[in-house]
């Protein structure tokens, strides 16, 4: 705990929030998968192979369900990372108003578990993951994971309570991960 007059702890180098915009188009699966691979890469997040193939697979699963349920309300869709002292928050934004639910397994059913994967990766790495509304009627749908697994997740509130005060520190869009740039819309 600090007393008074004591500086604040600096935050780790790694830490910050990135956004991109994709459009909702299959390939953008790939492009936002590899984007956050290398701004994992990047930022030199302390994070465990196995916590990097997870957060790629959350990626490609909740870019994916934006594309294939949501591209008709939402030509365009978000990809947001944060990665703070003892945890790492991947999220995937659109338009469209219904709030998804996972699955129960039906081995009879080639699709449909998407979800129920990102909630058993997530549950098996310490995270928690949810679905929240937007302002506009859109959805969020996350994951947090633990940067290690003896770290103790903090609980959904703290995160977004922690998140509505630092500003977004550069945004970067899917055109980044080709080694392009694309500077923001003013």
């Amino acid at each position: 705990m600090e007393s008074l007059g004591s500086v604040p702890a600096r935050p780790m180098p790694y830490e910050g929030v990135w956004r991109f915009t994709a459009p909702a188009v299959e390939l953008s699966v790939p492009h936002a998968r590899h984007a956050v691979r290398d701004l994992l890469v990047r930022q030199g997040a302390p994070l465990s192979d196995e916590t990097v193939q997870g957060l790629l697979l959350i990626v490609s699963e909740l870019v994916t369900n934006a594309v294939r349920h949501a591209a008709l309300l939402s030509p365009e869709l978000a990809v947001e990372v944060a990665i703070a002292a003892d945890w790492v928050r991947v999220s995937v934004e659109d338009d469209h108003p219904y709030r998804p639910k996972p699955l129960e397994m039906d081995y009879a059913q080639t699709g449909g578990r998407g979800l129920l994967l990102v909630r058993e990766i997530t549950r098996e790495a310490g995270g928690t993951c949810d679905v929240d509304q937007t302002a506009s009627g859109g959805k969020i749908v996350w994951a947090l994971l633990p940067l290690s697994r003896d770290a103790v997740v903090v609980s959904a509130q703290e995160v977004l309570s922690a998140q509505a005060a630092p500003p977004a520190q550069e945004v970067l869009p899917v055109h980044e991960a080709q080694g392009r740039p694309v500077p923001p819309a003013p």
